[in-house]
């Protein structure tokens, strides 16, 4: 495989998410990132890519397709939805939960959504990562609702 920048960011986030821990007497690692933080460095930047590999755009020269095109492109997508689905697992770590059942329910559809991804990404199915796209929309939105409080983000 060529390591190319899209790669080398999948790689690095791949990498941040096994340093996003937190240590306790029971448990031999450490939360480096805060909620905030792991959302803005973390779960944003890999769910933008699956929604910007996704649907079309109309310009006034037609409609744009958003699917990749090659299979390096297929493979960032596949990279970011390990990130989002990875993320969700992060957020059900103890340290990070909010409460106890709608933040996990919330942190359970990121690893579903980010799952399908996955295997949307895999089969290069441009219709099936549009409707996951949504699905990830959603997730995103209900913790919004829920935890975004007065423009400012959880901490």
């Amino acid at each position: 495989m060529k390591l190319t920048f899209k790669n080398s960011i999948g790689i690095a986030a791949i990498l941040l998410l096994g340093a996003c821990t937190e240590r306790s007497p029971e448990a031999p690692y450490r939360a480096v990132l805060d909620v905030k933080q792991t959302m803005a460095l973390v779960l944003e930047p890999a769910a933008d890519v699956i929604w910007d590999s996704a649907g079309f755009v109309s310009t006034q020269d037609g409609e744009v397709d958003l699917a990749p095109t090659t299979d390096e492109g297929w493979f960032a997508v596949q990279q970011a939805a390990a990130v989002v689905t990875e993320t969700g697992n992060l957020l059900l770590m103890p340290g990070r939960a909010v409460d106890s059942q709608d933040w996990a329910e919330i942190s359970r559809g990121l690893v579903a959504a980010g799952e399908r991804a996955m295997a949307a990404a895999e089969a290069q199915d441009a219709e099936a990562l549009f409707n996951v796209g949504g699905a990830l929309y959603n997730v995103c939105l209900s913790c919004h609702q829920l935890y975004w409080a007065e423009g400012e983000r959880i901490q």
